[in-house]
Parts: C-alpha cells; sequence; structure tokens
C-alpha cells in the first residue's frame, strides 16, 4: 500500500486497515511455516505496509495534541 494511499485514509479506516494487515501478516507466517510460499518477499512487503499505517496514526496522533 503507498504512503499516498494512507494519507486519503481516515483516521479510524487506518485503525481497521491495520487489524486486517496484522491478521494476513500472521496468516501469512504460520502458510510459510507449513509450506514456503511463492514470493516470500511478500511477507517483508506486508510487514513495512503494517510500519507505514502505524506511522501515519502516531504522526495524526502528535497532530491532534
Amino acid at each position: 500500500m503507498k504512503q499516498t494511499v494512507i494519507n486519503e485514509l481516515t483516521t479510524p479506516e487506518v485503525k481497521e486497515r491495520l487489524a486486517v494487515e496484522k491478521e494476513n501478516l500472521v496468516k501469512m507466517k504460520l502458510n510459510h511455516a507449513i509450506s514456503p510460499l511463492e514470493n516470500p518477499q511478500s511477507i517483508r512487503a506486508q510487514r513495512r505496509t503494517i510500519a507505514r499505517l502505524m506511522t501515519e496514526l502516531r504522526k495524526r496522533e502528535l497532530e491532534n495534541k
């Protein structure tokens, strides 16, 4: 997910998306442990997307203070 897309989301949407992405990451890790994924780099991309979402939430939190 690109940063421009994240910036367009509202705060509740970002929180919801963050929960979904974390859940997907757990599923991907479990699937990878059982049988190797076709593209293991997708785990890395998922982690980075989560980090982008968390960064955006923190930025908005600091702006509100």
